[in-house]
């Protein structure tokens, strides 16, 4: 039999007086700032820069983020939360020790605020770096959410590329990973290239995205196939990743069911095949 022990009334009051004191104190010493800022949603933008990337391909894809910020739509889709503003970090990446931080975590609610932060793409100087890491830029992107000072309803990681994972954690269980800490893993996968097999590209990229990149609640891929689509696709994905509306059905694409339809491992077995290390 369990047992019980009451404290005392005088006790609990004593006490509930203790923590008035305490919480009194704490916020007399802490400035109002310091508290996390609220968000609907913090997204880190994460951009394929490897070399399998031309650079007209990666300019393009900077001028599609650019230009997506600071459409109207993204600025009305703002206004759908209940915040009305989110917290965007841009990053690029390539091989798994390639990842840098362009531009910080920015508190974007209107116009003026998403110029500044797309006018911090835009003055960031191109750069191209070997290898492809996407479990690199997943681990990257997961660990800028740490101890950034902001709260966000939701937590996202955007991740777009021409290729699959191979260098690296394997990028299947890293997926998992970051889920079952509650972030949303979304695609933009690039099939912009018809595959060489001189090249380490294939066919199904986007399968590869469906299947073992994205993963959380209402996760989704848009490929692009041509490059006139990069502008609308971009802005596409991010107006729903802000406001957090389902996607359409024609857009949405859930997670397939394990055994998923494309190997998680292609990337790396290629490589192997290829460079046997």
């Amino acid at each position: 039999m369990v047992r019980m022990r009451m404290r005392p009334a005088g006790t609990l009051f004593l006490q509930a007086v203790l923590s008035a004191l305490i919480l009194a104190l704490w916020a007399a010493i802490v400035p109002a700032g310091a508290a996390d800022e609220q968000v609907d949603v913090e997204l880190v933008l994460a951009v394929d820069v490897s070399y399998s990337m031309d650079l007209d391909e990666l300019a393009l894809q900077r001028e599609g983020y650019i230009g997506a910020v600071t459409s109207p739509e993204f600025l009305n889709a703002l206004k759908l939360g209940p915040n009305g503003r989110v917290a965007l970090a841009y990053m690029e990446w390539a091989g798994v020790d390639e990842q840098k931080l362009v531009v910080d975590w920015t508190i974007v609610d209107g116009p003026a605020s998403a110029a500044r932060f797309a006018t911090a793409i835009q003055e960031a100087p191109l750069r191209r770096v070997y290898r492809t890491s996407i479990s690199g830029a997943m681990n990257f992107g997961a660990a800028l959410f740490d101890n950034n000072g902001i709260r966000g309803l939701r937590r996202v990681i955007d991740i777009s590329g021409d290729g699959t994972n191979n260098q690296g954690p394997l990028v299947e269980p890293t997926r998992d990973g970051l889920v079952s800490r509650g972030i949303t893993i979304n695609g933009l996968p690039l099939l912009l290239k018809e595959p060489a097999g001189s090249m380490l590209d294939i066919e199904q990229l986007d399968v590869y995205y469906e299947d073992c990149v994205i993963g959380g609640p209402g996760a989704f891929v848009i490929p692009i196939r041509a490059k006139h689509e990069f502008a609308d696709a971009i802005k596409t994905k991010l107006v729903l990743e802000v406001a957090g509306v389902k996607p359409p059905p024609h857009v949405m694409v859930l997670p397939a069911v394990s055994p998923p339809r494309i190997s998680c491992t292609i990337g790396e077995r290629m490589w192997m095949d290829r460079w046997g290390n």
